[in-house]
């Protein structure tokens, strides 16, 4: 890696997550909901399903932070940390957490198993391709490997570019199922032995 990578790559940070932190989610989250985005850009860029509020990601971020990166001070990229206690705070999510209780995972059965939901990675359009998606999962595996042992997520067969993401990452495909005219596949990492 050369030395001017390495210095720009040190201008993002990592931090956890703090109240004074969410608006600025909320607004990198309203410009990339797929609601937000033409066809097109949705299909190249990738897009975002679930809009959260305040209130929910606040209950959200406690106890364990939500993920983020910042540039210059400004929140430029997030993943979004949801436990298993929050399973009804988005009805749109309760499928997921009803299919993941029903799977397992290398013989274990993860209604048993110690995880959490990524609920949501999203990374501004002008800072993407610059691994930041990598150092997003780098630090919440790091930090959360302590308590938890997999981190599951859920993407529409149609936002191409984040299924590209995980799998190069080194996610594994749980399942595939259609729910609402719409596919979406569960995915799945081993933060304890990566």
């Amino acid at each position: 890696m050369s030395c001017n990578l390495i210095l720009f790559l040190y201008m993002y940070k990592n931090q956890l997550a703090t109240d004074h932190c969410l608006n600025r989610i909320l607004r990198l989250q309203a410009k990339n909901l797929k609601q937000s985005l033409s066809k097109e850009e949705s299909i190249s860029q990738g897009f975002l399903t679930v809009e959260h509020n305040l209130t929910l990601l606040q209950e959200m971020n406690h106890p364990h932070p939500h993920e983020v990166i910042t540039f210059q001070n400004e929140v430029v990229a997030y993943a979004l940390v949801m436990l298993k206690e929050m399973k009804n705070a988005i009805p749109i999510l309760v499928a997921l957490f009803e299919k993941v209780n029903e799977l397992s995972y290398k013989g274990i059965p993860l209604r048993d198993a110690k995880y959490f939901i990524m609920g949501q990675i999203c990374i501004d359009k002008v800072h993407r391709g610059k691994k930041l998606f990598s150092k997003l999962y780098d630090g919440l595996a790091q930090r959360m490997s302590h308590s938890f042992d997999y981190i599951i997520t859920e993407i529409s067969s149609y936002n191409l570019r984040s299924m590209r993401a995980h799998e190069n990452y080194g996610f594994d495909l749980l399942l595939n199922y259609t729910a609402d005219g719409e596919e979406w596949n569960i995915v799945i990492i081993d933060i304890k032995n990566r």
